[in-house]
């Protein structure tokens, strides 16, 4: 019993150490481009929100 589960664990490892040395990574210059692209969205994001909260608030106190 113990020997199967052994083989099993050693099979996982050596599965989990050939998919490691597949993965590629990005390059500086990727990273730091797609790092650019999200905080310039994040930015335009947020003071879309900002400005419908604000035009949504100046509504209902119009309204009420």
């Amino acid at each position: 019993m113990f020997a199967q589960t052994r083989a099993a664990l050693v099979e996982f490892f050596n599965d989990v150490r050939s998919e490691l040395k597949k993965i590629s990574y990005p390059s500086r210059s990727e990273t730091i481009g797609s790092t650019t692209v999200v905080i310039v969205l994040v930015l335009i994001v947020s003071l879309f929100l900002r400005l419908a909260d604000i035009l949504i608030s100046l509504l209902i106190v119009k309204i009420l």
